[in-house]
């Protein structure tokens, strides 16, 4: 009608990947623009509750949320990006999406279940596994590792817990201090630790039931978890228009404002970046907030002197030792005990994450 201005038609954003940076990018712009969530499953997780998860399968009813839940006003695409063009997308099962702007937060490459149903099944069924063991192998002494064995040597004390780390101390990714102090609380809790030596897990013998070590050592044990390294969720960028925006490392090269080099509408946010800084989860959070706000400004036609800068992070991590302990390194001091364990430990940031997210902290509506 005359003297009524039509509404210019919203920008087309798609984001690759639904784990905890994308989502919450997603969750941020999704009034703003014509947003395309693309991901292989049909819900993210809070990655850093997933251990407490395996002992306490209830726990995952509040830290496992369909995308549905917090992003309603997009479109979700349950299916893997296979290629990126200049202006499109195509996923695995053949559709090509158009993008004004294009997000890429693929993370790791981490096979998990489709559905929410499925994935809290997969927690069941990890309860049940530790529930029945009366000795339990855990591979790897990285963070995932460590906390595993916490997790278990707390809630199940009468379970023989063995830790065997390639390494020469544990969670390497931080200081040697962090490393001490928690080899010192597992073996507190009875907790073997065996370092600088791997386990074979491709030859087992007596129903998997005796495992060797690269030093010849045997270790009896019920069951076996593997909390090693994944590897990142790049390798399909290989073949892409952005083949020549990958490091050596296979992660993606951004700038200051998050952007990839090089291009004015992509960015990438999350484990995937080349930023130097500790691989987190709440850095995650933080990279979608800046790419959220660096979109915003450039969908509604700002300048881009205007652009929000990342500043990366400085070396802080706290790994949960149980329910009430855990090791923290702040950048001039590093604790353990309960101290740091108020912070993360009891709720594992859950309450917070959900409420970011625009959810009830506590209540959970399935």
């Amino acid at each position: 009608m005359e003297g009524q201005e039509l509404e210019a038609p919203k920008k087309k954003l798609v984001v690759i990947g639904g784990g905890i940076a994308g989502s919450l990018l997603a969750k941020s712009l999704q009034f703003l623009a014509d947003v395309i969530l693309i991901d292989p499953k049909e819900y993210f997780e809070i990655p850093w509750a997933s251990l407490r998860s395996m002992v306490e399968p209830s726990f995952a009813r509040r830290s496992v949320i369909n995308h549905r839940d917090y992003f309603t006003n997009g479109r979700i695409i349950t299916s893997s990006a296979i290629n990126i063009t200049e202006t499109e997308v195509l996923t695995a099962e053949g559709h090509l999406i158009a993008y004004d702007y294009l997000v890429i937060a693929t993370g790791h490459a981490n096979r998990v279940p489709k559905t929410k149903t499925e994935k809290l099944n997969q927690y069941e069924a990890d309860n049940e596994k530790i529930n029945s063991a009366h000795s339990i192998l855990i591979v790897g002494g990285g963070p995932t590792g460590v906390e595993l064995a916490g997790e278990i040597a707390v809630d199940f004390p009468g379970k023989k817990v063995t830790l065997v780390h390639n390494g020469s101390r544990l969670l390497e990714f931080i200081g040697p201090k962090a490393g001490k102090k928690s080899l010192n609380w597992l073996i507190s809790k009875k907790v073997e630790v065996i370092l600088e030596q791997r386990v074979d897990l491709n030859h087992l013998s007596d129903e998997g039931k005796t495992y060797q070590t690269s030093e010849g050592e045997t270790i009896r044990a019920d069951c076996h978890f593997l909390c090693t390294g994944i590897p990142l969720g790049s390798a399909w960028l290989k073949e892409t228009v952005l083949e020549n925006n990958l490091d050596k490392h296979g992660r993606l090269m951004v700038d200051g404002n998050l952007r990839v080099k090089g291009r004015k509408n992509i960015f990438a946010i999350g484990d995937i970046t080349n930023i130097p800084e500790i691989k987190q989860g709440y850095l995650a959070q933080k990279h979608a907030l800046v790419a959220a706000k660096n979109l915003k400004l450039l969908m509604t036609g700002g300048k881009e002197s205007k652009m929000a800068t990342y500043e990366p992070g400085s070396v802080m991590a706290i790994v949960s030792l149980g329910r009430t302990s855990a090791v923290a390194q702040f950048p001039f001091t590093t604790i353990s005990g309960c101290i740091p364990g108020l912070i993360k430990s009891r709720d594992l940031f859950v309450g917070k994450t959900r409420k970011q997210m625009g959810l009830d902290p506590l209540v959970v509506h399935d």
